[in-house]
Order: structure tokens, then sequence, then C-alpha cells
């Protein structure tokens, strides 16, 4: 069904007048995909180019995200425990997760249809008083307005979030003692690892995320500071059901999508960049 709703996909965006990002071979880590530039921009103003080619990339993004949300409808609740469970543990037992010290994580909401990071969370957190030392550090996100800023904010226990207006929980801003949490772009130490949403990817790095750039432009925030302060780059890994894996090629992109470093799904983990390659052995 879902190759099939694939299939059915590609061949309406094909009449999309898109040129393709470019190939696997072209990724860069601190760079998201760039589109070629069209064959007709010398004999058509620059401006009026560009808007179309985002017009188009924005079309193929919103029949895109129909269709995995059908996908993702017709996933059965016990097929969406297992795939959940298979993800975590996955995640839970790797030598890069053990490894990792700080993190930036999202907190999954089931009517949105994302991956489950219950376990996964409880695994950063101290389970009791005294145990500090065997967690890590976790910032997870707080959208602040609808122009796509977002904060990383630590969290020390899961009492520390709140329910916002779209019912999804988030960290408060300021701690039971009425101090602001730590942002993670204010923290004196980089941190190793981000956990992404999202609604499709696939395996040569693309993502596609709900349309509102939140995660986009945080992590072009995030990667900027790493480098001004010298510090590794994190590694961006997503979690994915199946049926949110697309073909290469199926999902657009423009020039300010993050591509991800490795996708964790129920099959295992798929390493797309050198990094992951390299971290993930």
């Amino acid at each position: 069904m879902i190759k099939n709703a694939v299939a059915s996909l590609m061949v309406r965006l094909h009449h999309l007048p898109l040129p393709r990002a470019p190939p696997a071979s072209t990724y860069r880590h601190h760079h998201a995909l760039r589109l070629p530039r069209p064959a007709s921009a010398s004999v058509r103003p620059a401006a009026a180019m560009s808007t179309t080619a985002e017009q188009a990339v924005a079309d193929q993004k919103r029949a895109l995200r129909t269709e995995v949300r059908r996908a993702l409808k017709a996933l059965s609740p016990d097929q969406r425990a297992s795939e959940d469970l298979a993800i975590q543990t996955t995640i839970l037992n790797s030598s890069w997760f053990k490894a990792s010290k700080r993190l930036c994580a999202y907190i999954s909401c089931y009517q949105l249809r994302e991956v489950d990071t219950s376990k996964i969370l409880a695994e950063c957190l101290p389970s009791n008083p005294g145990q500090e030392e065997l967690t890590k550090d976790l910032y997870v996100p707080r959208v602040e307005d609808k122009n796509r800023n977002m904060r990383m904010l630590k969290i020390t226990t899961m009492d520390d979030l709140v329910k916002n207006s779209m019912n999804i929980l988030e960290p408060s801003p300021v701690d039971a003692s009425g101090n602001d949490r730590e942002d993670v772009l204010t923290a004196s130490s980089p941190v190793d690892l981000f956990l992404l949403p999202g609604q499709a990817f696939d395996r040569t790095g693309r993502r596609l995320g709900r349309g509102g750039g939140y995660y986009d432009t945080f992590l072009l925030k995030y990667q900027e500071l790493a480098k001004e302060k010298g510090w590794n780059q994190p590694l961006l890994v997503a979690l994915s059901y199946s049926a949110q894996i697309m073909e290469e090629g199926v999902i657009p992109v423009n020039s300010t999508d993050v591509p991800i470093d490795a996708l964790v799904s129920s099959s295992g983990v798929i390493p797309i960049s050198p990094a992951a390659l390299e971290r993930m052995k």
C-alpha cells in the first residue's frame, strides 16, 4: 500500500517544474542540500525564477505530507507500538547513545503520530535522587512564537513539562525555584546528539518536516554556534516509522533544509553522513 502511494505521488510530482537536488554523494554535514539553478535562469529575472522554484518545492512538500499522513493513519496501534519499541531499543542499546553526555530530543506526541521517545527520555533523566551522575544533560524544545523561533531548554524531570495551547508537552521557561532554565544555545558545553522528528525521510539524508521550519531554523543556528566555538558538530539522528521512509528523489529540498546524519527505523540504523559512518560503527 505504501509503495503504491509513493508511486502515485511520484507520478503527480513529475509534472511540477522543479529540478532535482544534488545526489547523496554531495552531502555536506555543515550545509543543507541546494537545488541547482534552472537552465532558464539566464533569460528569466532572478527573483521570478527563485519564487517559481520555491513555490514548486512548497507544492511538492504539501503533496508529500498529505500522502505520508494517510500512510501513518493506516498504521494500526499494534504496529506503531511494535515499531516504537524496536526503534527505542535500538537507540538505547547503541554505543553512540550510551557515549553521549548531552543531547537534544523531542517530546513525542501520539496524536501527531511521532515515534515514541518516552523510554529514551526516561533513560536520560534520574529516576531517583542521587543518581544524577548516571544521567545525561537533556534539552527539549519549546516553541516561542509562529516565526520559527524555538528554544531547547534543559529539564531534569518529566514534571518540568507543561502542555501548550496545542496540548503538546513543552518545558516551562523557569524551574521550580523561579530560575530561567538553561538554554542549549547559551550552554558552556556542546551537545553530542540531536534526536529529530519529521514527516518523511530518505536514505540520502533528506528530511521533510511539518512545514513550520522550526527545526531547520534551530539546527542552522546550532551548527553555526558549534562552528564559532570550535565544537564538534552534533550527530543529527531522525526517528522514523517504516511508512515515512521514501525512495530517493521523492523528498524535495531547498537551501534551508538541513540534512540528517542518520536514520533509525524498526529495521535498525541507517548511517548516512561521514560523521555517522564513523561514530556509528
